[in-house]
């Protein structure tokens, strides 16, 4: 049986729950906006290890014992890790899985991470392929200007455009069975490049392709923006969500107030993260704190996540290639 409605969107016969969300984040996201959310706020964010690669490794292993604690489960009851980072060869991911010990399957969306491990853990989960799976991403300010830009040592300046990579990790379990709130569709994006090619505005690079899957989403499903309590984006920040809406607009949406960007979310004014944040640990950590929340009171009841991504590297950049962009979406409803 098909489950695609429309061109790119699936739907699924029975909805996986999501059972619960974990989020941990760094001293500087511990002072945003969103701090009583999040289950841990570190102190520093060398997380008492030697390096800031192995601390990112470190906050991701405990979203992951953390969202299964939550779900009052063990590691032997997940079926499949799906799991996915910014560093080269997702090493954050990988080996946080050797600590798991559960089947687990590497992904790679750049900061689409979260969303498409929420809509491939969905798609296993109503394919019956699996009954619980953990999803989950990381992301840390130091470990991602170390790989794509440059050492912190060096004191480089930040342009207005840049914004600012979230030190966090977070993890939700999907369940086939039980009680929780329920991912309905999934609609995944095509690469497209608006030919951009600066590392410190990737707002610019990603809008483009955020745009064309909720003109997907929105045609597939026979639905518009206003049907949506909120609509939210994993990391365009200031300039790429006003890019976003322009884009939209040309399509025939148009954006309203319940329209919202994660990396906009995350940071106050006053905390100089410029347009905002960015990385994987920004949507992974305001989906599993702010927005479950809102979900459990009720403030929402039907959502679109959205999750973005640049999808350069280090290679790439240095050849002077440009910049493609992701955005895979999941909508979620409040469980009954």
């Amino acid at each position: 049986m098909i489950k695609k409605v429309g061109e790119n969107t699936i739907k699924f016969t029975l909805p996986p729950k999501i059972m619960s969300g974990y989020a941990i984040v760094g001293p500087k996201e511990g002072l945003s906006p969103l701090a009583k959310y999040f289950d841990y706020i570190l102190k520093d964010d060398a997380f008492n290890e030697k390096t800031y690669e192995r601390a990112e490794r470190k906050m991701l292993e405990q979203a992951i014992c953390g969202a299964i604690d939550k779900a009052n489960l063990l590691s032997t009851d997940i079926d499949i890790l799906l799991s996915g980072d910014l560093l080269n060869q997702i090493i954050s991911a990988t080996f946080s899985a050797r600590q798991i010990q559960t089947s687990f399957i590497g992904v790679f969306g750049a900061c689409s991470t979260m969303t498409l491990s929420l809509a491939l853990g969905s798609c296993l989960i109503d394919g019956g392929c699996a009954n619980k799976v953990a999803c989950a991403t990381s992301s840390h300010f130091s470990t991602a200007e170390r790989q794509f830009r440059y050492p912190l040592e060096l004191g480089c300046q930040r342009p207005p455009t840049s914004q600012w990579t979230v030190t966090g990790a977070g993890c939700s379990i999907l369940s086939r069975e039980g009680k929780g709130h329920r991912i309905t569709h999934a609609t995944f994006g095509k690469v497209i490049d608006f030919g951009i090619k600066d590392m410190n505005n990737m707002g610019a690079a990603m809008a483009p392709a955020a745009a064309d899957t909720l003109k997907n989403l929105f045609n597939d499903t026979n639905t518009k923006p206003q049907d949506y309590d909120l609509i939210v984006t994993g990391d365009l920040g200031k300039l790429g969500s006003e890019l976003l809406v322009d884009l939209l607009e040309n399509y025939g949406f148009k954006l309203g107030s319940n329209y919202c960007d994660c990396g906009q979310m995350m940071f106050s004014n006053k905390q100089r993260s410029f347009m905002g944040g960015s990385g994987c640990g920004c949507s992974a950590t305001v989906m599993n704190s702010y927005i479950l929340n809102k979900l459990d009171s009720g403030d929402y009841k039907k959502i679109i996540l959205m999750s973005t991504g640049a999808l350069l590297s280090t290679t790439s950049a240095q050849q002077g290639d440009t910049i493609p962009g992701i955005a895979h979406a999941v909508i979620v409803e409040k469980g009954k």
